[in-house]
């Protein structure tokens, strides 16, 4: 009997196998679109979410056709792409037969200082007043304008002190591009001696020495971790080269906006210091790491980023600017630099640190735009400008991002010996109408604390004791008019909704938590179970810091729990 002659399941399917290959099918039309819009760009995996953006912005969402056209022009499995843009919130992912959103979003932050401000009373009057079919009204959260509260992304223009006349006025008027505000240009900034110092260092600097200054200064990361930054550049220099380099522009802490507003005002302090930060580590490379909420600081850095480079101050393609896509937890490092990677943001375990083992497996350098900042005028200076100042046994300067119940929220350079009342006092005290309560002095991670710790200086290490930390001091004011329990149940939503869900104890946790945070009594023994479970066995500082507001509320304001 030869094989043909026997009979079995196998010779069942001779000729009949599948026509084309499992999963959704190439669409020739929606792969023409995605070449046509990728160019001559590269198609490395690291710029994934940058393509996702060009096809978002395109487009206005991101169909299945895109998504799978896309993953064949990078050679990437559909389940890679999918998995990325499914992780952003800026991403919105269509599926065969599903609705695509309108053309126009409007974005309605509802963080801590917007929620006082009236936000969920705005949305519904947005929600009430506009056609859903051809407007999306969204919750957002913080956009880094809380000086302007209420505040409303409308496409990527930006409405300050939003209110359903103004807003709608911008809906009519069909401006959805964003405000670029007067800045110092290159330009402006090398006429008063900028790049001066950049350019001599170039030319035979002792990277030692930079960094004695810088040590010398006390500066420390002022994204919130407080490392001083005298010791990180040794730390990356040990470990063999090639090296890179990251700046943390994802100011994404609800009530922070200082990075943006020395952005959008001396963009070249900055860059230099980023310049220079990365000849003493011998960097190869910069990776520009800017949250998607922040368009006219975008459009700032690269038109600058091209002017540096056509002036031959930089290499081209030596900074690469890379845009967030609405993802908190990527102001981690570590998540960062995975979604620099082309990744989920999802921070990684430690060790190895950042330093040895950071973006491609290379020794990282990572530095907060604002730390950036001040490297530059140290450097340009002297160590004086930061250490000349003292206030209550403590030296240097902080850039306070003060929003909430004061007369005029904004920015104030501060000392970093000053306390709560200097700050509202500089803030112009408090809002007509309103008297002092409550605080938060360095976004939710770091709690609330009562009017009546109003003499501790607001700086590293000072608040530790009190189970609070300065993080990156923004403060937000609460008044006799606020409930300290809505405030936490408001920080909780916002961690609920941020967590990336790689742990388990932080993306059960924050849920489990804000379900027992609405009850009319707290449960505090529950949740101080729950708490200890949080801080201990999180991955990362957003688990790890998000009992904080529960905890402080039960122990500063017990009345109201």
């Amino acid at each position: 009997m030869t094989a043909q002659d026997k009979k079995g399941v196998w010779k069942q399917g001779r000729g009949k196998g599948r026509a084309t290959p499992k999963g959704r099918q190439l669409d020739d039309q929606a792969w023409e679109e995605v070449r046509a819009l990728l160019g001559d760009r590269d198609r490395r995996a690291d710029l994934l979410i940058e393509h996702l953006h060009l096809i978002q912005d395109e487009f206005g969402h991101l169909s299945a056709a895109h998504l799978r056209a896309l993953a064949e022009e990078m050679r990437l499995s559909m389940a890679e792409v999918y998995e990325v843009a499914s992780f952003y919130a800026h991403f919105d992912i269509v599926k065969e037969g599903e609705t695509p959103p309108p053309a126009l979003t409007i974005r309605v932050c509802d963080s801590l200082s917007c929620e006082l401000a009236g936000a969920q009373a705005l949305k519904s009057a947005l929600e009430d007043g506009l056609d859903a079919s051809e407007v999306r009204v969204v919750r957002a959260p913080c956009m880094g304008r809380c000086d302007t509260a209420p505040a409303v992304e409308l496409g990527h223009k930006h409405v300050d002190f939003a209110t359903p006349e103004n807003v709608m006025a911008a809906v009519k008027a069909g401006d959805t591009h964003p405000v670029i505000p007067d800045y110092e240009n290159l330009e402006t900034y090398k006429s008063s001696g900028g790049y001066e110092t950049l350019l001599k260092l170039y030319e035979g600097g002792d990277w030692e020495d930079v960094q004695a200054q810088v040590a010398e200064s006390g500066l420390r990361g002022l994204g919130g971790a407080g490392f001083p930054s005298g010791k990180k550049w040794s730390f990356v220099r040990s470990y063999p080269g090639p090296r890179l380099m990251a700046v943390n522009g994802d100011e994404g802490e609800p009530g922070t906006f200082k990075d943006r507003y020395y952005l959008e005002r001396t963009p070249h302090l900055m860059l230099e210091g980023m310049l220079i930060a990365a000849w003493a580590v011998e960097a190869t490379r910069v990776y520009l790491y800017m949250r998607d909420e922040y368009p006219a600081v975008l459009h700032i850095l690269a038109t600058e980023i091209a002017a540096l480079e056509a002036a031959g101050i930089t290499e081209p393609g030596f900074v690469e600017l890379r845009r967030g896509a609405g993802a908190y937890i990527c102001g981690e490092e570590s998540a960062m630099i995975e979604s620099i990677e082309g990744k989920r943001g999802l921070p990684r375990h430690r060790p190895p640190y950042v330093a040895e083992n950071g973006i491609f497996g290379r020794p990282t350098l990572v530095h907060n735009v604002e730390t950036l900042h001040w490297i530059a005028r140290v450097l340009r200076e002297g160590p004086q400008v930061l250490n000349s100042t003292e206030k209550n046994g403590r030296t240097g300067l902080r850039s306070f991002s003060v929003s909430g119940r004061v007369a005029k929220p904004g920015v104030y350079l501060l000392p970093s010996g000053s306390t709560i009342i200097d700050i509202i006092e500089a803030a112009g005290g408090m809002a007509e109408g309103h008297a002092f309560k409550a605080y938060q002095p360095g976004g939710p991670s770091s709690g609330l604390l009562p009017a009546s710790i109003n003499d501790i200086p607001l700086d590293f290490d000072t608040l530790q004791p009190l189970g609070s930390f300065i993080g990156s001091a923004a403060v937000v004011v609460l008044s006799d008019q606020d409930s300290a329990r809505a405030a936490a149940l408001n920080m909780l939503r916002f961690f609920e909704d941020e967590s990336c869900g790689q742990c388990t104890p932080c993306r059960v946790g924050c849920e489990k938590a804000v379900k027992l945070m609405q009850a009319d009594t707290w449960d505090q023994p529950l949740l101080e179970e729950l708490c200890t479970a949080m801080a201990d066995a999180s991955i990362c500082g957003l688990g790890q810091a998000a009992p904080n507001p529960i905890r402080l509320t039960m122990k500063y304001f017990p009345d109201e729990v």
